[in-house]
């Protein structure tokens, strides 16, 4: 997630001051994602070093606020239009384990997988009765919806993925009772390599 940019965004909208930027952007999100208020003014600091914000006299209270630049305008009017680069796959510690798990001697990998279902499962049904209650038509409900609805997304694709590590464990399991192997499969950025390479 890029913090440098949510609060560009937000600083877009108005000049604030770090405790106003962590508490926007936490309403704005559900929380989903809640920020440190250290790591908000370390952002702030970085932006000032690089030009994209201001830190402008203190209020009345003594906050510093900050307010964006013309150079901070563009650098999120860039971030807004370039997609969200999917070459390298955030590390995905249900992945790993899984992966981990059918080549550790000794771990049930079905109760791995039962268990994280239940758990999915239960998330799913949170974030359902969550969303039932974001409705309306304020620009920030219509955003905590958004985040709600990615996370739906998520939790059913993750259900899916399980169902299906489970169906490829079960016929592995199968293969390897009667006797008969599949060879090892191919590491995913080695096919992805092979698939881009001309024939």
């Amino acid at each position: 997630m890029s913090v440098k940019h949510a609060l560009l965004a937000l600083l877009e909208t108005e000049p604030m001051y770090g405790y106003q930027l962590r508490a926007e952007f936490e309403q704005r999100t559900g929380e989903t994602w809640p920020l440190n208020v250290g790591q908000v003014y370390t952002t702030l600091t970085r932006l000032e070093r690089d030009g994209f914000a201001t830190g402008e006299a203190e209020n009345a209270e003594g906050h510093v606020i900050y307010r964006i630049t013309e150079a901070g305008r563009d650098e999120v009017a860039a971030w807004f239009t370039t997609p969200v680069a999917r070459t390298q796959p955030p590390r995905d510690e249900l992945a790993i384990k899984l992966a981990l798990a059918v080549t550790v001697p000794g771990v049930d990998v079905g109760t791995v997988i039962q268990q994280q279902r239940s758990a999915t499962m239960a998330a799913l049904q949170d974030y359902t009765r969550l969303k039932r209650r974001a409705v309306g038509a304020d620009p920030r409900e219509l955003a905590w919806s958004l985040v709600l609805d990615s996370l739906v997304f998520g939790a059913e694709a993750e259900i899916r993925w399980l169902d299906h590590c489970e169906a490829r464990l079960r016929r592995a399991s199968r293969e390897q009772a009667s006797g008969t192997t599949t060879p090892n499969a191919q590491p995913v950025h080695e096919r992805a390599a092979d698939e881009r390479t001309p024939r």
